[in-house]
């Protein structure tokens, strides 16, 4: 059964930092390009951050360039997104989304980042 489950997500004070991570199963992860979208409430759901398959190039939103970044463990399955400088306008539910010859959506963790 393929899944990718997000965790990390939580409330967090503007200017504080959040780790996510999006553990994947049941697909080879690793030969995946791997995106965090993220979906604010009321607007369209936008793409956060990529990671190619080796993790040799990444790509980042305008929004966050300088704030986030993306990793991956491939022996672990896994991909994670670093957010630093968190401000209100970053509150939203962050996806997890594996693309290559099929493509495959987590089902989001919660970020709120308030005072």
């Amino acid at each position: 059964q393929v899944q990718l489950v997000e965790s990390g997500g939580g409330l967090v004070q503007p200017g504080g930092s959040l780790r996510l991570s999006c553990a994947g199963s049941g697909f080879p992860l690793s030969i995946y390009t791997m995106n965090w979208y993220r979906q604010a409430p009321g607007k369209e759901r936008e793409l956060v951050a990529t990671i190619t398959r080796a993790g040799g190039s990444t790509n980042y939103a305008d929004s966050v360039k300088g704030r986030f970044t993306i990793s991956r463990d491939n022996a672990k399955n896994t991909v994670y997104l670093q957010m630093n400088s968190l401000k209100p306008e970053d509150t939203a539910v962050y996806y997890c989304n594996a693309r290559y010859v099929a493509e495959y959506w987590g089902k989001g963790t919660l970020v709120t980042v308030s005072s």
